[in-house]
């Protein structure tokens, strides 16, 4: 298998990984009716819960561009160590944004976020240039 594949099926394990790390604080502070019910009222996690949540939104926002460039890589026979390495700097970006972005630390999640983006543009340039 090659290892932006296995990456990818990490951060596709990351995804769920996130989905609960935001599902408790969420349906805690929203409460079960309004979590369980149809959601006509527009209700928003706020604090720690509301970040975390935001933080699972991004990453599926970056994992779309990320599985887009695995796809190119290895559908193109274009795997090498400078696309393996973009591929597990993404994951490590990813892992870090979690508490980064929890936290609420200025500018911090703003990084972490840059390096996995970077990332992943470095692997589609790469193949394609």
């Amino acid at each position: 298998m090659p290892v932006e594949i296995k990456v990818l099926g990490f951060a596709a394990v990351l995804q769920f990984v996130q989905f609960v790390l935001m599902a408790v604080p969420v349906n805690v502070q929203l409460g079960p009716a309004y979590t369980g019910g149809s959601r006509d009222e527009e209700k928003r996690a706020t604090g720690v819960a509301g970040r975390l949540k935001r933080a699972m939104e991004n990453h599926f926002e970056g994992l779309i561009l990320f599985t887009i460039a695995v796809i190119v890589v290895v559908m193109g026979d274009a795997s090498s160590s400078t696309t393996e390495t973009c591929a597990w700097v993404y994951l490590a970006a990813r892992v870090l944004y979690i508490p980064a972005y929890a936290s609420g630390i200025f500018l911090v999640r703003s990084l972490i976020w840059s390096v996995g983006f970077a990332a992943t543009f470095v692997m589609l340039w790469v193949v394609l240039f």
